[in-house]
């Protein structure tokens, strides 16, 4: 009936107005919004799943070049946030764990999957190549999300965890440019001048933020990190690259001058989720046709599973080693276990230059978009930590380490002020 009722809105030209399809896409945001505050579910994830949903039961598509444009700079902005976030110092600091983790859950499922690919599911080379590289992922867009939204994008363990997902990810770009790239002028063109601007970046951001001000209503340095983000994505998708890895890149370098004015943050961050998010995990969950699933389920599951075992074997033992609890372990597994950004890019670069065809590019997609529900569900519903929990790691990974950080220095400089006050108030007295 409500399937029938959407069809005739349709075929009446209502969606042909772009106020309408406006409202329809902003509708369903807010819907899944609310999901989210009464489940206490990511509300990333309950937009894949009303995309879903949205796609199969209600025919909604992304037909429109402004939504893919605002679902692409939705993955931009989120990628550049989630660098943003990650502190230089507590990088420095947790850049053995990161490390660890990061290279051993990109390198185990790329491994596995391509030979499972080639080798049991019959694939060639270069499909089976592309299969380890979509499913090797881990989703920063999901979890920088799951981060805000708990609060724990400030503690130590959840910039830990942001900065494996980066590095696990910049093993994915490598593989793909490496096995894929068109080595051009244009990627040469592309690399030079990303290296130049990430080495002046924080300078001029600084130098926007102290001259200007960060409370002018024009808002001109939100505009200039708008403007290097679309200027280094259009060099990038000129390299046949993707804009998603110079804007971690860009939001990684500027971290340390984000990190001394928070308000620059909030008003991306507050931009980013109200509007630009919604489109692209929506949009991402309209690429899962359940019609087309059901014959090819047990691929599917296998391949899901295949990366879940891969990524637990690989992360869990090494969260362990590096003093984590069951339950952190555990969480740490399942963030890193999550795919999207990445993966979907991987399988579409694929499936554009007609390396797998329309049946492997479903089943990639839609191993992608479960990997970045199932595993995210059970992480927040069984596993999510405290905030002082994942605090405590902090200190705790640092005091077996034997490295003082920025953190504990503010925390010992606390209390030799208290002390100091003591005697001076007794001698008050």
């Amino acid at each position: 009936m409500l399937n029938s009722i959407w069809v005739s809105f349709g075929s009446s030209g209502v969606f042909q107005n772009i106020w309408f399809v406006a409202a329809v896409w902003m509708g369903l945001a807010l819907a899944a919004s609310l999901i989210s505050i009464w489940a206490g579910i990511s509300v990333a994830l309950i937009e894949i799943l009303v995309g879903v949903l949205a796609g199969n039961f209600l025919h909604l598509t992304a037909s429109n070049e402004w939504i893919n444009f605002l679902a692409l700079l939705g993955s931009g902005v989120l990628t550049f946030l989630a660098g943003a976030e990650i502190d230089p110092r507590s990088l420095k600091t947790n850049l053995r764990a990161s490390a660890l983790i990061g290279v051993i859950s990109f390198a185990a499922p790329f491994v596995l999957v391509w030979l499972f690919a080639q080798f049991v599911l019959g694939w060639e080379l270069h499909q089976a190549q592309i299969a380890g590289i979509a499913l090797s992922t881990t989703s920063v867009a999901v979890v920088y999300a799951v981060m805000v939204e708990g609060g724990f994008s400030d503690t130590a363990m959840g910039k830990m965890i942001l900065a494996a997902c980066f590095i696990t990810d910049f093993g994915t770009v490598l593989a793909l440019g490496g096995l894929f790239a068109n080595y051009n002028l244009w990627l040469l063109g592309f690399v030079v001048t990303m290296c130049v601007v990430l080495w002046f970046m924080p300078r001029w951001t600084k130098s926007i933020i102290v001259r200007l001000g960060a409370t002018r209503v024009s808002e001109p340095e939100v505009k200039f990190i708008f403007f290097v983000l679309f200027f280094l994505g259009g060099l990038a998708t000129s390299a046949k690259s993707e804009a998603v890895l110079p804007a971690y890149l860009v939001g990684l370098v500027v971290a340390g001058v984000f990190l001394r004015d928070k308000t620059l943050v909030h008003r991306m961050r507050s931009i980013a989720f109200a509007t630009f998010t919604p489109f692209y995990f929506i949009k991402a969950g309209l690429y899962v046709s359940l019609p087309a699933l059901w014959p090819a389920l047990a691929i599917v599951a296998g391949l899901l599973l295949l990366k879940m075992l891969t990524k637990i074997a690989g992360v869990w033992p090494l969260a362990r080693l590096h003093y984590m609890r069951p339950r952190e372990a555990a969480y740490t597994t399942l963030l890193m276990a999550t795919g999207l950004t990445f993966g979907t890019i991987s399988a579409l670069f694929g499936f554009q230059n007609r390396i797998i065809d329309q049946r492997q590019y479903t089943i990639l997609v839609t191993v992608v978009i479960l990997s970045a529900l199932v595993p995210t569900l059970f992480a927040q519903k069984f596993f999510q930590p405290t905030k002082d929990a994942m605090h405590a790691w902090g200190r705790l990974y640092r005091r077996r380490l034997g490295i003082l950080s920025l953190e504990d220095s503010e925390e010992i400089n606390g209390a030799i002020e208290q002390v100091e006050q003591k005697p001076s108030s007794q001698e008050r007295d």
